[in-house]
């Protein structure tokens, strides 16, 4: 099982963990609302989990471009 970090915009590989077993605990996953977890975690058939995040480009252009936050993507 492999946990990825995606970033929701652009789509790049953040960061991969591969465990068998992982305490999502202390990924922080138990701070998360249920509809944060509904919009961000999403389970493979493979067992993988794809966590949407964002990068540090894409975070520095919302920063740079605060309208960019109503566009669902912003990168074409």
């Amino acid at each position: 099982m492999s946990i990825v970090y995606k970033c929701r915009h652009c789509g790049q590989e953040i960061g991969k963990l591969d465990q068998q077993v992982v305490d999502t605990s202390m990924l922080g996953w138990n701070k998360l609302s249920a509809e944060d977890k509904q919009e961000m975690i999403q389970y493979q058939n493979n067992g993988d989990v794809h966590i949407k995040t964002i990068c540090e480009n894409c975070e520095e252009s919302l920063g740079n471009h605060p309208q960019y936050h109503e566009l669902d993507y912003f990168i074409q």
